[in-house]
């Protein structure tokens, strides 16, 4: 194994563990600080996870790959998650990914050639009474429509400055 994490998780991780009654319970929160700190978590980050619990990778593997909000290839600086579950689907979701493909010039699945978004279909963000809803990085845009992607997408090339 390759990675470790810096002292400062390091801190945050010894933090995190004394906080459940087993190692085996702190797998999702430990799996978020690796996320942090890399990036996306890639193999070696799911073997030091596993390490630092005590567990079989193949648990850490098993947790990590059932959740979508935890990203196993790199993303942009930006990771645009459109939600397409029945409530934003039946309140025009496919109406907003076709405008974030258009306006990105990429389709669902794949990153810009700048590295600056990432598109991503996923089944539920949890915002059905406010549907459609798009979860950028950690922040969720409710009630979102086609005509409001394109000031979304401006804005957030504005702070990346570009």
């Amino acid at each position: 194994m390759s990675l470790s994490f810096t002292e400062e998780n390091k801190a945050r991780v010894d933090k995190i563990v004394s906080l459940y009654p087993n190692k085996m319970a702190a797998c999702l929160p430990l799996l978020y600080v690796a996320q942090d700190q890399f990036g996306y978590l890639p193999e070696d980050a799911l073997d030091l996870v596993a390490e630092t619990l005590e567990l079989a990778p193949s648990h850490v593997y098993g947790v990590a790959t059932f959740y979508t909000m935890y990203n196993k290839k790199e993303v942009g600086r930006f990771h645009v998650q459109a939600c397409t579950n029945v409530s934003c689907y039946l309140c025009g979701a496919y109406d907003v990914m076709n405008q974030l493909e258009k306006k990105l010039g990429i389709k669902r699945g794949e990153t810009t050639k700048d590295k600056l978004f990432t598109l991503t279909e996923v089944e539920c963000l949890a915002f059905c009474g406010t549907a459609p809803a798009v979860q950028v990085n950690d922040d969720i845009h409710e009630l979102i429509s086609p005509d409001k992607v394109d000031g979304l997408i401006d804005k957030l090339r504005s702070e990346a400055g570009k």
